[in-house]
């Protein structure tokens, strides 16, 4: 496949804040995919939630997706929306839908093939029981969308590397151990997403 083309758009976990490698998951399954003519851009900013980029995310694609390219995007995004400031989350459920609903339009609007990977745990209970209601919601708009959606919140809870590295950092946040189980949980659905050829309509 020729000039294919993929922003990874998100927050901190999209950026692979922690990794003392650099890679992050989105980095993994970069370097992991071949048979692609592949290139790759990083556009997490930390602590964003999904209305920041919800407003800042199509003119950083568009300058790195030209029409004469197989453009994709692949969102994620979530944690910093069920994060609790001022005693609310900081994005309510429901704009944090309409959010997600927003950039897959925007993106079928754009020719750009979406695929989303839901929100990761964290160390606090709550807020992980928060996230992982919202992952379920997330779920539901991509599967209404007709989109790839990743849910990788169940099993990493489970899984112990994650946590114990998430909770000997800075609470959110894995070493490269942890991004590495994010990433292999990845893999499938990225596997079979990146070799699918773009519909040109």
């Amino acid at each position: 496949m020729d000039d294919v083309r993929v922003c990874f758009v998100g927050d901190s976990f999209v950026a692979g804040v922690g990794d003392c490698e650099f890679l992050g998951w989105a980095g993994r399954l970069a370097a992991g995919t071949k048979g692609v003519a592949l290139t790759t851009y990083n556009l997490g900013v930390r602590r964003q939630t999904s209305s920041d980029i919800r407003a800042r995310w199509r003119p950083e694609c568009e300058a790195r997706l030209p029409e004469d390219c197989d453009g994709r995007v692949v969102f994620s995004f979530g944690s910093n929306d069920t994060t609790v400031e001022g005693g609310a989350p900081r994005v309510d459920p429901e704009t944090s839908v309409a959010n997600l609903t927003g950039v897959l339009n925007e993106c079928a609007a754009a020719g750009w093939r979406p695929m989303v990977v839901g929100p990761p745990p964290m160390a606090d209970a709550d807020q992980n029981a928060r996230t992982a209601r919202l992952d379920r919601r997330f779920a539901e708009v991509c599967a209404a969308a007709g989109v790839e959606y990743v849910s990788v919140f169940d099993a990493l809870v489970a899984d112990a590397v994650w946590m114990q590295q998430v909770h000997d950092g800075d609470g959110a946040h894995p070493g490269s151990g942890g991004y590495r189980a994010f990433a292999a949980l990845a893999r499938p659905t990225w596997q079979r997403w990146i070799r699918t050829p773009q519909v040109v309509q």
